[in-house]
């Protein structure tokens, strides 16, 4: 399975249960339970860019969506709920396309994940990550440090995204329980997934 399959796969899983928001304006939505499958959840196919401060806007794109009557998109993080930012227009073909800011609130320690909803607010599409990033263009992310079979040393976050590692990793082992900050860089080459050059890392508790 590729990572990008993976990714999808995790993310619509994790979505089971998330608070996402019911129907209405973006700015009178209010939180409800919503339920999606793994079968009901489209891949966004474009997200420039995927790395930056609070604050930056990001053009999503994706074409492989339903027609739907009125389109959502919303921004959050895994197991803490969406935020309905704009509504998007979507032609005939489905094709989707919105201007969204990254909240002021989004922070360097985990990333964010851009997500469409139809016209009740039920999810229908997903990104993969974003990576918000600090003053000096950096990331922070809390995980523990695992053993892909990979040729490199890799890390999965607290959101089970899996980070490739490289630069000041001396002494990590599989199994550590780290905080690890560095630049970040999209689909490295140690299986495609986003890595992180490393500066500094802790132990973490």
């Amino acid at each position: 399975m590729s990572v990008r399959s993976s990714r999808l796969s995790r993310l619509a899983v994790v979505l089971a249960g998330v608070s996402a928001m019911s129907a209405g304006s973006p700015e009178e939505v209010s939180a409800q339970r919503r339920f999606a499958t793994i079968d009901s959840l489209r891949h966004i196919q474009s997200v420039e860019p995927r790395t930056g401060p609070a604050g930056t806007v990001v053009e999503i794109y994706t074409e492989n969506l339903p027609p739907q009557a009125r389109i959502h998109v919303g921004v959050g993080a895994m197991r803490a709920g969406f935020e309905a930012l704009t509504e998007a227009s979507q032609d005939i073909w489905g094709e989707v396309s919105a201007s969204v800011r990254v909240p002021s609130y989004a922070n360097w320690e985990r990333p964010l994940v851009f997500i469409v909803f139809n016209g009740v607010f039920s999810p229908i599409g997903i990104s993969d990550p974003f990576h918000v990033t600090n003053e000096e263009g950096m990331v922070q992310r809390t995980g523990r440090v695992t053993d892909e079979g990979l040729e490199c040393v890799t890390l999965r976050d607290n959101d089970q995204y899996m980070y490739a590692l490289s630069g000041d990793v001396g002494g990590l082992h599989p199994g550590d329980e780290v905080v690890v900050e560095g630049a970040i860089t999209l689909a490295g080459q140690c299986g495609g997934a986003d890595a992180i050059e490393v500066v500094r890392w802790r132990e973490s508790g």
